[in-house]
């Protein structure tokens, strides 16, 4: 088993940060290509991913969705909308919109561009994913696609900050990936949060928190 959450020590106030102060936090906060234990591999197309926040309640929230069971790679787990990039996308920013609007019929006209989490290479396929973060006004009415998403998934930041949400593991992946690795997982009702998403959640938790990172 691994340490506790990055945010485990930091009072209340700080573990339920406002819309408005993850905005801020996010959109001053540095990002790079995070050290990876692999490289991309060459030819492949990066992806872009989209952390999609509201504000409902008082409270921020994030937008998760969970895949369908009938897919070839990675059935069933949790994950953020985003993927490949194509040919016609622009950019990255353009890839995780454009794929949000296909996976879970997000209005690309009502997303609000905040920044872009670290960049990080994937243990698996070993593909760059950058992930973007946005808001809307509003808690959006989506549809998931079910040619590839279940469900769409409403997560309160407040219960991704909850330590009893929280479990860290270190695996042992050999020296081909880096030797040890950790693994960061979100419990949720009737899910497990873990693998690229549960990172993204933990690197704009700890940004959103400031809390201290590792050295």
């Amino acid at each position: 088993m691994g340490g506790a959450a990055p945010w485990a020590e930091l009072p209340e106030h700080r573990r339920r940060p406002s819309l408005e102060r993850v905005v801020q936090a996010v959109a001053t906060a540095p990002s790079t290509l995070l050290p990876s234990p692999a490289s991309a591999v060459p030819g492949s197309a990066p992806s872009g991913v989209l952390v999609l926040l509201y504000e409902h309640g008082g409270e921020p929230w994030v937008v998760l969705t969970r895949r369908a069971w009938h897919l070839r790679h990675h059935a069933g787990e949790v994950s953020f909308p985003g993927g490949r990039r194509e040919p016609g996308d622009a950019d990255l920013w353009a890839t995780a919109v454009r794929e949000a609007s296909e996976e879970i019929g997000l209005d690309p006209g009502a997303v609000r561009k905040v920044g872009r989490l670290d960049r990080f290479v994937t243990v698996g396929s070993r593909s760059l994913v950058c992930p973007f973060v946005a808001t809307v006004g509003e808690r959006p009415e989506l549809v998931p696609d079910p040619a590839e998403v279940e469900r769409v998934l409403h997560v309160r930041l407040s219960e991704l900050t909850d330590p009893d949400t929280w479990r860290e593991e270190v695996w042992s992946l050999g020296e081909a990936f880096g030797g040890e690795r950790t693994m960061t997982f979100f419990e949720l009702p009737g899910d497990t949060v873990w693998g690229a998403t549960a990172a993204v959640l933990r690197r704009l938790l700890t940004v959103a928190t400031a809390a201290p990172v590792a050295g």
